[in-house]
């Protein structure tokens, strides 16, 4: 899902060429793109209940996205740390600092 959101934001960027470049370098690097399975599925869709029962939900794909991360024990770099850092047992790491 976050290769998804990266690739689309590059799709509307006005550097488009540039941008898609910068992924391609980025990916060949042997960055692991992991496909989105069941167990990720469950975590994703704990992590919306649990969210929702507490009245501070998150967007849509984050579920997914903080699903997977929570799921590998992987931390989460991204530049929306504060709708992140309400899932619980998650690692946010802020991709500006």
């Amino acid at each position: 899902m976050a290769l998804y959101e990266l690739r689309y934001g590059f799709a509307r960027s006005e550097r488009r060429e540039a941008a898609e470049q910068l992924l391609e370098n980025f990916l060949s690097l042997g960055i692991a793109v992991l496909p989105f399975k069941e167990d990720d599925a469950a975590h994703a869709g704990e992590i919306r209940a649990a969210l929702e029962m507490r009245g501070t939900p998150i967007g849509p794909y984050d579920y997914l996205i903080a699903g997977q991360a929570r799921r590998h024990g992987a931390a989460l770099v991204t530049l929306n740390k504060a709708e992140f850092e309400r899932v619980p047992g998650l690692l946010v790491m802020d991709r500006a600092a």
